[in-house]
């Protein structure tokens, strides 16, 4: 079972790996091979809001990188929800590589932690400017 301090350094792992560029290291060290990313609706060009599986997650984190230039981005958090997930908000400005538009974008990841203390589940809830 997961306690309070679990799901705080849980979070705090994956905050640092935002921060520091290692979100590929972050998905193999924290996530579970069969985890599940689920955003809040189909991205365009996607049949499905769920991607599953570490290896389709790396290969959506890779889209997204690919497809936007970051100007900044910032995490807050985490803030726990026992007994089993964290959240975390966090903010950036992009721009579409595809469009040119720029974006200041707001963002709660929601993270569902197994007993063994890895990622199972991922959800996004967002909001543009």
């Amino acid at each position: 079972m997961n306690t309070p301090q679990d799901l705080m350094a849980m979070g705090r792992k994956r905050i640092a790996h935002c921060d520091n560029g290692t979100e590929r290291e972050g998905l193999v060290e924290l996530y579970t091979a069969d985890a599940v990313s689920a955003e809040a609706a189909a991205m365009p060009g996607q049949d499905s809001a769920e991607a599953r599986g570490r290896d389709a997650i790396l290969g959506k984190i890779d889209g997204w990188y690919d497809n936007h230039e970051i100007h900044s981005s910032q995490a807050e958090g985490p803030f726990i929800h026992m007994p089993d997930r964290f959240c975390v908000i966090f903010l950036a400005d992009i721009t579409d590589r595809n469009s040119g538009e720029r974006t200041q974008m707001r963002e709660v990841g929601t993270y569902f932690v197994n007993e063994d203390g890895r990622i199972v589940r991922e959800g996004f809830a967002y909001g543009f400017n």
